[in-house]
C-alpha cells in the first residue's frame, strides 16, 4: 500500500512552525506495511488544497492528512476534500452534542463557530478525538482512502493509535519496513559513509540512511520484507559488519543517546561526573541532566564564560589564563581538575573553545575547542577543529565531550558490587 501525507497550514510555510506530524504518521505507516511515496505542505487556500488531494489520489493507495479541521474561516480541509469527491457535508448532531459536552465538561462555553467541527463529509465514518473537539474522518472512494486528521499533535497521535491504526493494520498486507538505529561519535558523516558503503553491494536489498544531527551520527539501514525472520537475519548480519567497520566509534546499535550510554556507564562503575563550561554554555549539563535519574551520577556544572569565573569558581590560575590564554590545552585541564576537586566528582570535565563567529585568530582559529578529562590520577586534553556556525560548533563540542567520558570507561570493567 502506498501513502501519501499531506500537512495543511499556510502557518507551515513560514519559518515560524514545524511540521512534526508528518515524522510521526511516517514513522506509525512504515510500521504498518505502509510505503510513504510523497509528502506536501500546502497552505489554507482552497485551489491549492484541491491540487494537492486531487494529485495524492491519483498517486497512492492512501491519504492521511493533518491540519485545517478547526472552527475558524481557515480550517478549509473539510469543506476541500467534499468538493473534490462530490459529496455533501452534513451536520452530525450526536457529534455536536459531544463537542457540546466537552465545553461543559471544563467550564466553557462553546463558541458558535465550534458548530463547524460537526460537519461532516457524506459516507464518512467519524474518528472519536478524545484530546479535543475536532474529530477525524476516515472516508473510502473509488479504492482510495482518505484520512482526516487534527492538526494538533498530541489529538492526531491519540487518534491515530484508537482509531486508525487498528483500520489499517486489517488491510495493509504483510509487507513492512525492518530497521536498524546505530548511533555513532567521534567521526564526521563522510567518514561513516566511506567506512560503511562498500556494505551497499553486499546487501542490494536494503537501503540505508545516514543522518547528521545535533546530536550525533545516526545510520540507519532499513528493509521492506514480507519475511520478518529473513529480513532480522539480514540486518543483524550488517549491523554486525557494519560495528566491525565502526569500531570504537560506535556508540549503539539500538538507537540510544550518548548521553544514555555515558549515564548508564557511570552508574555501572558507580562513578560522579561534573563539568566546567565556557564555550558550550550549560549544554553538557543539560544533556547529561537530561534523564530521570540523573542526579545518582550528575553533581553539578559550572558555567564560567569569563575569566574571573574560571578563576574565583573553579579554580583555574589567573597566571595560566594570562600566559596560556583562556582557549588552551592547560586551561580545559585546570577546569577539569578544578570542578572535580570543587564537587568531590570521581570525573571533572572542562570544555573552552571559540564557537564564532568573531573571536578567532590564525593561531586559535573559530571552531577551535579543548576538552579536559580529569580523575584522581591526574588530567588529560584533547583538542578538536570543528566546522560550522556557532550553534554547529557548540553542540559538537558537547557530543565531542560526551564522547571523551564514553571512552575513558571503553576498556575499564564496570565496578563490582
Amino acid at each position: 500500500m502506498k501513502a501519501e501525507i499531506i500537512a495543511v497550514g499556510s502557518e507551515l510555510l513560514t519559518p515560524y512552525r514545524l511540521d512534526t506530524n508528518s515524522l510521526f504518521l511516517t514513522g506509525e505507516l512504515n510500521k504498518l506495511g505502509v510505503r510513504v511515496i510523497h509528502k506536501a505542505v500546502v497552505g489554507d487556500t482552497p485551489e491549492q488544497m484541491r491540487s494537492s488531494f486531487a494529485h495524492a489520489v491519483d498517486r497512492a493507495d492512501l491519504i492521511v492528512s493533518s491540519g485545517g479541521l478547526g472552527p475558524t474561516d481557515d480550517d478549509r480541509t473539510r469543506q476541500t476534500v467534499a468538493d473534490l469527491l462530490g459529496r455533501k457535508l452534513y451536520r452530525d448532531e450526536a457529534l455536536l452534542q459531544k463537542i457540546q459536552e466537552r465545553f461543559r465538561r471544563y467550564n466553557r462555553p462553546m463558541p458558535e463557530i465550534n458548530k463547524r467541527q460537526a460537519m461532516v463529509i457524506e459516507g464518512a465514518t467519524i474518528l472519536p478525538n478524545p484530546r479535543g473537539t475536532a474529530p477525524g474522518l476516515w472516508i473510502e472512494t473509488r479504492g482510495h482512502i482518505v484520512i482526516l486528521l487534527p492538526g494538533v499533535p498530541y489529538e492526531l497521535q491519540a487518534i491515530f493509535e484508537a482509531e486508525v491504526k487498528p483500520r489499517l493494520e486489517k488491510i495493509a498486507g504483510g509487507e513492512r519496513l525492518f530497521t536498524r538505529d546505530l548511533r555513532i561519535a567521534g567521526i564526521f558523516e563522510s567518514d561513516v559513509e566511506q567506512r560503511v558503503s562498500p556494505l551497499y553491494a553486499a546487501y542490494p536489498e536494503t537501503e540505508t540512511t545516514i543522518l547528521a544531527t545535533a546530536r550525533g551520527i545516526e545510520l540507519h539501514p532499513s528493509i521492506w520484507s514480507d519475511n520478518a525472520a529473513k529480513a532480522e537475519a539480514m540486518l543483524n548480519e550488517m549491523v554486525d559488519r557494519m560495528t566491525l567497520a565502526l569500531g570504537e566509534n560506535l556508540v549503539s546499535t539500538h538507537g540510544e543517546a550518548l548521553e544514555d550510554i555515558v549515564g548508564r556507564t557511570l552508574m555501572e562503575n558507580r562513578a560522579t561526573i561534573a563539568v566546567a563550561e565556557s564555550c558550550t554554555g550549560g549544554l553538557l549539563a543539560e544533556r547529561l541532566t537530561s534523564l530521570p535519574g540523573s542526579s545518582a551520577y550528575f553533581l553539578g556544572g559550572v558555567v564560567c564564560y569569563s575569566n574571573e569565573l574560571k578563576t574565583s569558581l573553579v579554580g583555574v590560575p589567573a597566571e595560566l589564563i594570562a600566559a596560556k590564554g583562556a582557549v588552551s590545552p592547560e586551561v580545559a585541564l585546570a577546569l577539569a581538575d578544578g570542578v572535580r576537586k570543587l564537587t568531590g566528582a570521581t570525573l571533572g570535565v572542562g570544555v573552552t573553545g571559540i564557537a564564532g563567529p568573531g573571536g578567532g585568530t590564525p593561531e586559535k582559529p573559530v571552531g577551535l575547542v579543548y576538552i579536559g578529562i580529569a580523575d584522581e590520577r591526574g588530567a588529560r586534553e584533547r583538542s578538536l577543529r570543528l566546522p560550522g556556525d556557532r550553534e554547529r560548533i557548540r553542540n559538537f563540542a558537547t557530543v565531542s565531550a560526551l564522547d571523551t567520558v564514553r571512552r575513558y570507561f571503553l576498556f575499564s570493567e564496570p565496578k563490582k558490587g
